[in-house]
């Protein structure tokens, strides 16, 4: 959208917040780059210039708005939204990929040499990886110093930075503020930790977002050790690169509130764009539920409760699992299955505020598993472990990284993989926001009873016009059920 000038110079004028995370704009006279919703007069348009990344403003020698924050607005939907290099490389440096591994790290997953991976992001954001990750150090370092107490040491190894003075000079640049200063001009009250190695903060979204069927979803279908429902959060356990997590997300009107508690500071990073991923934060529901409007069958839907999110997940081998306990049985067997596993494999771990027990256990735990100990039919019992064992061995990969045509012709080649199963995992574990469910028994009923074709081809064609969100359109169908998915627990 930057290249548009004259429609970011009116969403600016606007003050249009649902532009924020699209593009950036900076002002050449102050050398400083805003949010489109800045509450500041608007600059004149000739001293504005616009950029897809706060990475580029900062490479092109902008320092960050003090008003705005725009380091701390959503991110954008189009790593959401697609599947190409750069795509995947975004949602791959967000997931802290270039601070553990580095840019050759980042490339080998991505199956690409480091010079086809810059060369793309530098065409398409105007920033390499490594700045890139530089942008999101600054903004983790700025999260750390501003709403813990936690010193400033701490905080730059925390953020991901190599060194103290790495730390000290980034910051410095980004925000025209030493890090004492930072924290200074922070409220005092934000800056008490609930718990050693805990940590409070506010996830932001783009309006309007229905958390009936977002947080009723992961709910209803909450592994007990694993999740729970508590005092109106969300509660669940994190397997993280240095350590593990707890976090508890809130929905508020205007934030997610996040509480999280993690046993080792660097995964701080990860973590957030883990839960940002499974809440489908970055969405842009205005274009999403415009689409689906168009449809005269939908839109009673989509204007009775706009803004549906599609419910993720933070570990797409898990989900994966989850989702062959799920097949042809309800949603209370499918915890009970799972419930089961976990007992028996997940990695026991120390709650700070009591209820959750485990990790969820990874493909390696499972690989080993007994068949013949799984109360499941002997064609399943078949499908998980051959699932497992793939996703174990490195023969099958599901993350952020991967290719959703790619993924679903994989998952497909292994046994008890039908297309619900192959099309849920895409929807929900790799992100696809186009995967549709024809063949879904709460689809087809919403659709007759919509007088929409309930036959999954005649569907599957009608669908046609909803794309790209065939995601969220199951979301506003399944919606029409009285299910414990589609409500937030009184």
């Amino acid at each position: 959208m930057h290249t548009d000038a004259e429609r970011c110079v009116r969403a600016v004028q606007s003050k249009d917040a649902r532009f924020d995370g699209w593009f950036y704009t900076a002002v050449l006279t102050t050398r400083i780059y805003c949010r489109p919703s800045c509450p500041v007069v608007p600059p004149k348009p000739e001293n504005m210039s616009f950029y897809p990344s706060a990475a580029a403003c900062q490479q092109a020698g902008f320092r960050a708005c003090k008003r705005c924050r725009p380091d701390s607005s959503p991110g954008s939907p189009e790593w959401n939204q697609r599947a190409d290099l750069v795509a995947r490389a975004m949602r791959l440096i967000a997931d802290g990929v270039v601070d553990r591994d580095g840019v050759p790290g980042l490339a080998t997953r991505l199956g690409y040499s480091t010079r086809q991976v810059e060369r793309q992001l530098l065409a398409e954001l105007g920033a390499g990886p490594l700045a890139l990750a530089r942008a999101q150090r600054a903004q983790t370092a700025r999260l750390l110093i501003e709403t813990t107490p936690l010193p400033m040491a701490e905080i730059a190894f925390a953020a991901g930075f190599s060194s103290i003075r790495t730390f000290n000079d980034t910051v410095r640049e980004v925000f025209a503020l030493a890090p004492g200063e930072l924290r200074d001009r922070a409220p005092k009250a934000a800056q008490k930790v609930p718990a050693p190695g805990a940590l409070s903060l506010r996830l932001p979204f783009r309006a309007p977002l229905n958390p009936d069927n977002l947080f009723g979803h992961l709910i209803a279908t909450a592994v007990p050790g694993v999740e729970e429902w508590r005092d109106g959060a969300y509660r669940r356990t994190l397997r993280l690169p240095y350590g593990h997590g707890v976090v508890a997300l809130t929905p508020t009107p205007d934030h997610i509130a996040c509480r999280l508690s993690l046993t080792d500071m660097r995964d701080l990073t990860i973590a957030i764009s883990r839960c940002r991923r499974m809440l489908d934060l970055d969405a842009d529901p205005v274009a999403v539920d415009a689409q689906l409007s168009a449809d005269p069958l939908l839109a009673p839907l989509v204007a009775k409760a706009p803004g549906r999110r599609v419910p993720r997940t933070v570990d797409e081998a898990e989900f994966a699992v989850r989702a062959v306990l799920g097949q042809q049985v309800s949603t209370a067997a499918a915890r009970t299955h799972a419930a089961r596993l976990v007992g028996a494999h997940g990695e026991p771990i120390d709650d700070p505020e009591g209820g959750l027990t485990h990790l969820f256990p990874a493909p390696e735990a499972l690989a080993a598993l007994d068949p013949e100990a799984l109360a499941l039919p002997r064609s399943r019992r078949t499908t998980l472990t051959t699932l497992v064992r793939h996703l174990a061995d490195g023969s099958l990969r599901l993350g952020v990284e991967s290719g959703w045509e790619e993924a679903r012709a994989r998952l497909t080649e292994l046994p008890g993989f039908g297309p619900w199963t192959v099309e849920v995992i895409a929807m929900r574990a790799l992100g696809d926001p186009d995967a549709f469910l024809p063949t879904d028994l709460g689809i087809r009923r919403a659709a007759q009873e919509l007088g929409l074709p309930h036959t999954p081809a005649a569907l599957t064609a009608r669908s046609a016009d909803w794309r790209p969100w065939r995601a969220y359109a199951v979301q506003y169908l399944w919606a029409t059920d009285v299910h414990p998915i589609n409500s937030i627990p009184a």
